[in-house]
């Protein structure tokens, strides 16, 4: 179809056209100009995702829905409830009226009045910003603005109790807790008290070291005196043995090494007055005598220092015995200490941890307290809404361009509709289209002479050029 063709068409069928526009626009026009005018109370509230003052944590961190969650809360039934029993709607007359010829009485009055606000209620979060817009519709100004005033302090309200309420809970539970913690830790102190009382030991570091020393230094002592001892064990076998006269310290002797010394010289002199008067002289029986008796004097000397050697020795085992026993009671008291260090450390274990979890709990205790007294939230109140000046619908303006627009297409939807319907032979070209065949002549309408100058020309030649070529 080309466009001449549907100017045509219009043309020819201008009334269907107009009765169809004007059925449209017509009571749109005039729903519009009768239709009850609604105003559009707007308030606005700002959610601050700064750190928490108590915990420290951010919202936005907790929560990353957070505007999204925002809105489904001015959106509760909760926040509802609130809006509704702090105006008190339902001692409302008219409202009660409402409810009785819509409902009956078959439905709780404060639950249908939820249902009617929240229809006319509309959350709008901002794309890029922190702030939620509050919108409330009514027939009077007044009444739209101090609904959605209404709505924002309910919705406040309700954050507040959302937070302070569990808080609540949460600083009698703690609390509870605080107290079994403090008794747990009191028990175990007590326990330990008890403990190191019993034993006698304190339970520090100092005193384990110095044990642990004096346990070395006993254990360094009693490797010497077993040198000692077995040293002095060898000596006593040696003189013992019959070689005590060679033994370093007899043959060191001051005495033992004077009479020998005396032994030597008196031999000597036996030997040459043996030489020159013979053994029956007297000078040489007595000087055998002197030999005799330095031999005896040597002897008992020798015997008096291998007693000695023995003394020593004993002396020497006794102390190793000594020191054995000391270092054996030192090393059995190291042990017990540390055992009962183990034991101590056990019950010190127990109550650090008593301390600690006492510790924990006290400070979430201290937390929900605060958050439990908080007066305010994140959120705050950023513009009240007023009475708007001007109505939000209808608009009569747009209505009608809108509806002229619609008018418009369903008017020519009807129009061609009605002409596939019944079609009819609108111009030359409706003709050569569906015939396939050239025109040989067409005959003047009505007002031919109006139009006979212009096209009678361009007919004849369009006429003569479909004949010259058939």
């Amino acid at each position: 179809m080309t466009f001449s063709q549907f100017i045509s068409i219009l043309r020819a069928r201008r009334l269907l056209f107009i009765a169809v526009l004007l059925a449209v626009l017509v009571p749109v026009v005039v729903a519009s100009l009768l239709w009850p005018k609604k105003y559009v109370g707007s308030a606005s509230v700002v959610v601050d995702i700064k750190p928490d003052p108590i915990s420290g944590l951010s919202q936005a961190l907790i929560n990353p829905g957070l505007l999204a969650t925002q809105v489904d809360i001015i959106s509760s039934e909760r926040v509802a409830r609130r809006v509704i029993r702090s105006l008190k709607l339902t001692e409302v007359p008219s409202i009660r009226d409402d409810w009785q010829s819509d409902t009956n009485g078959e439905v709780d009055l404060e639950t249908w009045l939820v249902v009617l606000l929240q229809k006319q209620l509309d959350v709008k979060p901002a794309r890029e910003s922190s702030v939620i817009s509050i919108e409330y519709s009514a027939p009077e100004p007044k009444f739209a603005a101090g609904m959605a005033n209404a709505f924002a302090q309910a919705y406040l309200d309700t954050v507040l109790d959302l937070r302070v309420d569990p808080a609540k809970q949460f600083n009698t539970f703690f609390d509870a807790r605080a107290k079994d913690a403090r008794d747990v830790l009191e028990k175990a102190q007590n326990r330990l008290s008890e403990f190191q009382r019993q034993s006698g030991v304190v339970m520090t570091d100092e005193r384990m070291d110095i044990e642990n020393q004096r346990l070395n230094e006993l254990s360094s002592q009693y490797v010497l005196v077993q040198s000692l001892s077995a040293e002095s064990g060898s000596r006593q076998s040696q003189a013992a043995g019959g070689a005590a006269d060679k033994m370093q310290e007899i043959n060191s002797h001051p005495v033992v090494a004077a009479l020998r010394a005396d032994l030597s010289r008196a031999e000597a002199r036996l030997q040459e007055l043996n030489a020159k008067f013979g053994d029956r002289h007297p000078q040489v029986v007595e000087l055998k005598a002197n030999i005799n008796e330095l031999r005896s004097r040597m002897e008992t000397e020798i015997r008096r220092l291998t007693a000695g050697v023995g003394v020593t020795n004993t002396i020497t085992r006794q102390r190793e015995a000594q020191v054995r026993a000391e270092l054996d009671a030192q090393r059995a008291k190291v042990l017990k200490m540390k055992q009962v260090r183990d034991e101590g450390m056990l019950i010190q274990r127990d109550v650090e941890a008593a301390q600690r979890a006492f510790e924990q709990i006290q400070m979430r205790l201290t937390q929900t307290s605060l958050e439990s007294q908080v007066t305010s939230t994140n959120i705050s109140l950023l513009t009240p809404a007023s009475p708007p000046p001007k109505h939000s619908s209808p608009k009569p303006v747009l209505n009608t361009i809108l509806g002229l627009f619609f008018g418009l297409l369903i008017a020519t939807g009807c129009v061609l509709v009605a002409e596939l319907r019944n079609r009819r032979v609108r111009d030359v070209s409706d003709i050569t289209d569906v015939l396939r065949l050239p025109v040989l002549g067409m005959l003047p309408g009505t007002n031919a002479k109006a139009r006979k100058s212009g096209k009678a020309f361009g007919l004849r030649r369009g006429l003569i050029g479909h004949t010259s070529k058939a």
